[in-house]
């Protein structure tokens, strides 16, 4: 009676070790879980920095795109404001020539309202 009974508490104390074995390897589980999930939450958080680094990259992109045109912009309305003033000085020299021309017409006239006159 007294091994049966030295029997049942060593089946128990096994049971007992047995159950605490198990109680220790959920644990292990539980806690390989909350790491992959850590690690899962650090991966979605370098995805999403890496993300706003490269759309921060692509508005730095179109910032200066579209600096660029606007500098393209500035440049053909400065070559046009030089073709205009080109235009305008070619006009005030053809409006000189013309003066010229009718100063030396108007000339011309006197002299030879002169010689009429002479002649008579």
């Amino acid at each position: 009676l007294h091994r049966l009974q030295l029997l049942h508490r060593l089946l128990l104390l096994h049971r007992l070790l047995l159950l605490h074995r198990l109680l220790l390897l959920h644990r292990l589980l539980l806690l390989h879980r909350l790491l992959l999930l850590l690690r899962l939450q650090l991966l979605l958080r370098l995805l999403l920095l890496l993300h706003l680094l490269l759309l921060h990259r692509l508005l730095l992109l179109l910032r200066l795109q579209l600096l660029l045109r606007l500098l393209l912009l500035l440049h053909r309305l400065q070559l046009l404001h030089r073709l205009l003033l080109l235009l305008l000085r070619l006009l005030l020299l053809l409006h000189r020539l013309l003066l010229l021309l009718r100063l030396l017409l108007l000339l011309r006239l006197l002299l030879l309202l002169r010689l009429l006159l002479l002649l008579r």
